[in-house]
């Protein structure tokens, strides 16, 4: 699209006024498939207020039918095509292995010598020194992070609460803050807002998180890795899952959750297990799993995966998040979950948690750049309760009440929450 075209129409309008009607053009000729000429045809008028209510209606017609008031994000359109996500080889293969002095005697960093002979391997002080001296940021810098490997040694960052949205439901989760930055790469992920990150971070102190655990503990908790980094993406490399299983078998009132999208289940199957370990999946239709979750594991080696874990004695738990709005979005659904349970039993799902795509405005222009051609923008995301872009109040209660529906044919016991969301849709979905 001819941007600069746009901005010609309407040369009295000053720079701010008129960065948001090129946005809202931008959007509209993007989803719709047309160009500027056409949209503002059939609705220009030289009264900014008019313009920008007609443009609105045309680019959120679901909220401007339902709602009163209506917050869209409208920032300056800058596309950087330098930026651009190029998925090459899905084969992880780092060109670079940074250590820190501390962790040189390490197993971690054996184990990632034997993976990847041919990286180079190069001892520093420490990360934060090497960030320090290595500045990086941006989109193109991101697309790089794989490259990129840090085996480091913890020394503060042990565990933390879930940090869940104010004014949400809180779920109670604690995260195990075990290693940053992922393999995958979603398009939707909000690990790309930390795009100063020089590569991928693996703790080799794994006993240190251990020996702060036994401080940390509370009764009945419920914690796990999967946060800031996904949590069985490179553990056949790691091996983080057979000293964790190990370490909470002595802990059978803690339950420890592992979550992953992939299918790397080796070490999982092979460990003894106390019965507090719940192996969990994201679960969406393997349309957006092609265009959105790249170098992920498919639907149906998740699913698959699922089973051999839940045949191994594990409880498994699924995440319907981020659920994404598009054209067909209840029927392809509806087929996930019944592919769900044609290969899991009900009694085996440790739980079940919902939330539809939502993220931070800043996020927004990366996607942009990163992923032009993505789709999950084009719905309508405007400013919620909490500043996040999400989907209308009332398209997000449609959602969940349809997966909920979907669920109770297969079993009205089943564990179900919603991931950070407002207490007035638990609310409504419970009084339905």
């Amino acid at each position: 699209m001819q941007l600069h075209k746009i901005a010609s129409y309407f040369p009295c309008f000053g720079v701010n006024k008129r960065q948001e009607i090129e946005r809202l053009v931008y959007e509209i000729s993007k989803r719709d498939k047309i160009s500027p000429e056409k949209i503002l045809s059939p609705v220009y008028s030289d009264n900014f207020e008019s313009l920008k209510n007609r443009l609105i209606k045309i680019r959120f017609p679901y909220a401007s039918k339902y709602n009163k008031t209506i917050r869209p994000y409208l920032p300056k359109i800058a596309i950087k095509p330098a930026d651009k996500f190029n998925p090459g080889d899905s084969e992880f293969n780092p060109a670079r292995i940074f250590i820190e002095k501390s962790a040189a005697s390490s197993g971690l960093k054996n184990n990632f010598r034997k993976s990847f002979p041919e990286a180079k391997f190069t001892e520093i002080s420490s990360l934060k020194d090497f960030i320090r001296d290595n500045k990086t940021s941006g989109p193109s810098s991101y697309n790089k992070r794989r490259d990129n490997v840090f085996i480091t040694n913890e020394k503060y960052d042990f565990f933390k609460k879930c940090p869940c949205t104010k004014g949400a439901v809180g779920c109670g989760y604690h995260i195990f803050n075990l290693g940053f930055g992922c393999v995958f790469d979603c398009t939707y992920c909000y690990l790309q807002e930390y795009n100063n990150a020089p590569g991928l971070i693996f703790p080799a102190n794994i006993n240190k998180f251990f020996e702060r655990f036994r401080r940390y503990k509370k009764l009945k908790m419920r914690i796990g890795t999967g946060e800031f980094s996904d949590s069985l993406m490179l553990d056949h490399i790691t091996e983080y899952s057979v000293d964790i299983i190990e370490f909470f078998n002595k802990h059978e009132d803690v339950t420890f959750e592992f979550k992953t999208k992939s299918a790397n289940i080796y070490n999982i199957l092979k460990s003894r297990h106390s019965g507090n370990i719940v192996v969990s999946w994201s679960l969406n239709p393997q349309g957006i799993i092609d265009k959105n979750e790249f170098f992920t594991a498919s639907l149906s080696e998740r699913l698959d995966s699922a089973e051999k874990c839940a045949q191994a004695g594990y409880k498994v738990g699924f995440h319907f998040d981020p659920v994404i709005y598009f054209n067909g979005w209840e029927k392809e659904y509806q087929s996930v979950i019944d592919l769900l349970f044609n290969k899991i039993n009900p009694k085996d799902i440790a739980w079940i948690s919902m939330g539809t795509f939502r993220l931070k405005p800043e996020l927004k222009p990366l996607i942009e750049n990163r992923f032009p051609d993505n789709k999950i923008l084009d719905e309508e995301l405007l400013a919620g309760y909490d500043n996040k872009l999400r989907y209308p109040y009332g398209l997000r209660y449609t959602i969940y009440k349809s997966l909920l529906n979907s669920f109770k044919k297969y079993s009205k016991k089943l564990p179900i929450y919603l991931c950070m969301e407002e207490i007035s849709i638990w609310q409504d979905l419970k009084s339905a």
